[in-house]
């Protein structure tokens, strides 16, 4: 079986998580510079098979799309073009931020960590791959 990735994209930052090869738990992978994102991910794909990415969608409370999904779309069609082959699927990802930054002090987390954006983008990419999961199990 192959692993699920989930992609919290950030315009300057984007938080990742993979789940194991059973697609049972899904675990913080890294945080990369967005820039750098599709380069990051061809290097994994040819190392790890993936059978799906996951990657949020940022809407707001009334449901509009957010300033940054037309960063997503230009990102997803490089993505698709890359790799025309992979399953590529959106997730809402409202809150995941708040559900992350009170997860990590609910771990102990402490303090000074918490302010490290990276880790809070990789728990972010964390609970959307798990909500997708749980969500379509």
């Amino acid at each position: 079986m192959a692993r699920l990735m989930g992609i919290d994209y950030g315009e300057k930052r984007t938080g990742i998580a993979v789940t194991d090869e059973m697609q049972l738990i899904a675990s913080a992978l890294t945080t990369k510079p967005t820039a750098e994102l599709l380069d990051f991910l061809e290097g994994y794909l040819l190392k790890e098979k993936v059978d799906t990415v996951v990657v949020g969608a940022p809407k707001r409370m009334n449901n509009q799309e957010s300033e940054v999904e037309e960063k997503i779309r230009k990102f997803l069609d490089k993505l698709k073009a890359r790799f025309p082959d992979l399953k590529v699927v959106r997730y809402d990802e409202r809150f995941t931020s708040k559900m992350a930054f009170q997860s990590m002090i609910d771990g102990g987390v402490k303090k000074k960590k918490r302010r490290d954006k990276a880790l809070l983008d990789q728990v972010s990419a964390t609970l959307i791959l798990q909500s997708y999961m749980e969500a379509n199990p």
